[in-house]
């Protein structure tokens, strides 16, 4: 990140954790200095909720000078990925499929293979360790926050869409109890 002399704009930034989130209005020279700045936070471009946010009362902070803005400890994780392999390999991407695991916590252990469009899951397929695979869309999913696609833990997780699709046309639509 260079500082060129580009003026600085307000950015409405949101850090979505699924169950709610964290607004602030950034004093930034561009959207894409925000995001390569701070780990999981969005700049929001949508017009409605941009003029909803100048009602709120959001804190004001400069990309530059976050004096105490909850926003460092996003700074200090986007600053930690900076110098791993991957880092914002995939950032520029609208679509791309990822494989990850998942070991319990109530769930059962799987894989989920997940079609990811505009940093959002769109479709996801469970495969169990049984064997038994389930397909799930966006109206199966309660909280979608966004995927941080700067994360560079992500770049080896990426499958190829036909591996995805395989498993997708394979797979049952998911029913009621899907979660057991």
């Amino acid at each position: 990140m260079t500082v060129d002399g580009t003026p600085k704009q307000r950015f409405l930034v949101c850090h979505d954790y699924g169950m709610g989130g964290c607004w602030w209005w950034v004093h930034a020279r561009s959207a894409r200095e925000i995001t390569e700045t701070f780990a999981e936070i969005w700049v929001i471009d949508d017009l409605e909720r941009l003029a909803d946010a100048l009602e709120w009362d959001l804190d004001e902070v400069d990309v530059d000078d976050l004096a105490d803005s909850g926003l460092q400890d996003l700074r200090a994780r986007r600053n930690a990925q900076r110098s791993r392999t991957g880092f914002g390999v995939l950032s520029d991407r609208e679509l791309l499929y990822i494989r990850q695991r998942w070991d319990g916590d109530g769930v059962l252990a799987a894989d989920y293979l997940i079609e990811i469009t505009n940093s959002y899951r769109t479709r996801q397929v469970e495969v169990r360790d049984t064997g038994e695979m389930i397909r799930t869309g966006l109206d199966d999913f309660p909280l979608n926050p966004p995927i941080d696609l700067w994360d560079p833990d992500l770049a080896d997780q990426e499958i190829t869409p036909e591996e995805f699709e395989k498993a997708w046309d394979s797979a049952v639509p998911a029913s009621e109890d899907w979660h057991r």
